[in-house]
């Protein structure tokens, strides 16, 4: 069996403080695979669960919710945790997840970031209505973006840093992430790797067909950071590029805002001493929103996207005055992703990253 074979049949939309006491209880009723522990508290106060898994020579660290208005990387990281443990017969000898704990030390931080979180449960709740997530989405502006907060902006930073990345080599970090618009899938590749994971970037086009999702093709130049290295792919992004981004606009004021992100402080700090191997590092970009309305696609322009985003304004106003938003939207054909469907893909990723670096003969 493989991660992906893990039991969705459950899946919902769940806060933090909703399902710390069966995270703590999973790993407690299974000492011999599984570690808990509050790494850390949130500025309001909110505990934040850090879990380990597994006992093998390579570490793996994961890590979900900077960004806390995209909620089903830490829905993915939950799932992982409590699926896996429950699926005790998956753990016959060299088989299932025996097999990766023998291999991997998985590190996990399933929501970094409670207190946005409970402030975005007013569109979370009433998930998929799209007039509620205009309205009620809150994401937190540069200077208080966890993930560009690394190794001490926030407590939240500090907790994660001391969890995640104490000074070991590390084979494979992630941040799950996501879109709240998008034409498609994105996957972001360290740039150190993005010549050498052609497996793992035709594996995830194929699981992104396969449930007839395309992939968002944006070449932003460089923008940020962002590489295009074709479509559905960019590099991950780093501090120093938004830095300049922001100089370049001629507001320097915002771009000193932003400091490391957990991709760049996990290639800092675990590189492998011994052979100066760099972690290989993601970032998984899925849309809660696809607009899969068909046209006339060039290459790198995501026209239905770009036109979205000019529109985006207008459609919040019109969501909070009550209007009808079918017409306006019906340009675009808006669907949402379905949740089983997105943590499904989360997980392909986090199998393709495993095979990209599994050093097992």
């Amino acid at each position: 069996m493989r991660l992906t074979d893990l039991n969705l049949s459950a899946l919902r939309f769940r806060a933090s403080a909703d399902v710390f006491g069966e995270l703590q209880a999973a790993c407690e009723s299974n000492p011999d695979l599984a570690r808990f522990e509050v790494i850390g508290t949130s500025e309001e106060g909110r505990p934040i669960a850090g879990v380990t898994l597994g006992y093998g020579p390579q570490t793996v660290t994961l890590v979900a919710g900077a960004h806390a208005d995209e909620p089903v990387g830490p829905e993915t990281l939950r799932t992982l945790v409590l699926e896996g443990l429950a699926a005790r017969d998956w753990l016959a000898e060299g088989e299932g997840l025996h097999a990766l704990f023998e291999q991997f030390t998985f590190k996990i931080v399933p929501h970094v970031n409670p207190d946005a979180e409970a402030k975005n449960q007013a569109w979370i709740k009433r998930w998929p209505n799209l007039g509620a997530y205009l309205i009620h989405r809150l994401r937190e502006p540069p200077g208080r973006d966890v993930e560009f907060g690394y190794p001490v902006m926030r407590p939240e930073n500090r907790a994660v840093s001391r969890f995640l990345f104490d000074y070991q080599p590390i084979a494979l970090h992630m941040s799950l992430h996501g879109m709240g618009f998008a034409e498609g899938a994105l996957l972001l590749i360290e740039e150190r790797w993005a010549d050498r994971t052609e497996a793992l970037q035709s594996g995830y086009a194929e699981a992104t067909q396969a449930v007839g999702l395309r992939l968002h093709d944006q070449d932003r130049s460089g923008d940020k950071g962002f590489r295009y290295l074709g479509p559905g792919f960019w590099t991950t992004p780093k501090g120093t590029a938004m830095r300049a981004y922001f100089r370049r606009q001629g507001d320097p004021e915002t771009g000193e805002q932003f400091f490391l992100s957990s991709m760049e402080l996990a290639v800092l700090s675990g590189r492998d001493p011994r052979t100066g191997q760099t972690p290989l590092s993601l970032v998984t970009e899925l849309p809660l929103f696809v607009l899969t309305a068909e046209y006339n696609h060039k290459p790198g322009v995501p026209l239905l996207f770009d036109r979205l985003r000019e529109d985006l304004p207008a459609l919040t106003l019109a969501a909070q005055r009550g209007d009808e938003l079918d017409k306006l939207i019906e340009p675009y054909t808006i669907d949402p992703l379905d949740l089983t469907t997105a943590v499904r893909l989360h997980l392909r990723v986090i199998e393709l990253g495993l095979e990209a670096v599994s050093t097992k003969e």
